[in-house]
């Protein structure tokens, strides 16, 4: 995948409350949707659907506060295991929500990407993905990454796989293979690595969330249930961030 052009920070007055030191790269695990649903004796499918509203509220706050990646955990490698009827629930959502929110985000200038084993999802989901990367693909305002069917250790079984092949065919020899070698072969290839990695509803855990690329990312975990999140969790996870020093192994 070809690395993608990052425009300057457009220089604007900013809410006072929001830190000048902002994330180039967020990404977020959406987690406590059934919880949501549970606590109000709802179907877990309605707690997704409010997750929905929380992360449309995220890419509006990320586009005015000029965050330029936000990449979200969506559906995992392991959400295959939930009830039959809860993933069907889950990719209708992700439908739904490309028919009725690709145009708006291809006039805000997003543009959206999807990482994970996506030739697995049911067919419609595909080609709706599909349309939406299409359409959106020269946008340069935010980058919204959805992880679907994602999980870091089949990132790195694929990568690794997808090595040996190049390396069998001659495209690669094996004493080219270096960290930055192994870089080219995710499925974020041509993103930076996350700045800071939000998790919603108390877990403290990466649950095979960008496991390489989280490698020095700051971490932010807050009880917020996914659906209950606002702009104003997403402000506090950025001040906070700025408030940090990152060091990268080194000395300040």
């Amino acid at each position: 995948m070809l690395s993608i052009f990052f425009p300057k920070r457009r220089k604007k007055k900013r809410d006072g409350s929001l830190p000048e030191r902002l994330p180039r790269h967020v990404a977020i695990i959406m987690d406590g949707n059934g919880r949501w649903a549970q606590k109000r004796g709802l179907p877990r499918a309605a707690g997704h659907r409010a997750g929905v509203e929380a992360l449309r509220e995220v890419v509006k706050a990320c586009l005015e506060w000029d965050i330029q990646i936000l990449t979200v955990y969506a559906f995992s490698t392991e959400n295959w295991k939930r009830p039959r009827s809860e993933v069907q629930a889950l990719m209708h959502l992700l439908v739904e929500y490309l028919e009725r929110e690709v145009e708006e985000l291809h006039e805000q200038g997003v543009q959206i990407r999807a990482i994970g084993r996506i030739s697995e999802l049911p067919v419609e989901a595909r080609q709706k993905l599909q349309q939406a990367m299409e359409t959106t693909a020269g946008n340069r305002r935010l980058v919204l990454n959805l992880a679907l069917n994602y999980g870091g250790r089949a990132e790195l079984a694929d990568a690794c796989a997808a090595m040996v092949r190049d390396v069998e065919e001659g495209k690669l020899r094996w004493e080219e293979i270096r960290e930055d070698t192994l870089e080219k072969y995710l499925y974020t290839a041509g993103l930076p690595d996350p700045d800071l990695l939000i998790r919603a509803a108390g877990e403290m855990r990466l649950s095979n969330f960008l496991l390489w690329q989280a490698a020095y990312t700051e971490l932010w975990v807050t009880s917020t249930l996914w659906p209950d999140f606002r702009r104003e969790d997403l402000l506090a996870a950025l001040e906070d961030y700025a408030r940090r020093e990152r060091r990268f192994g080194g000395l300040k």
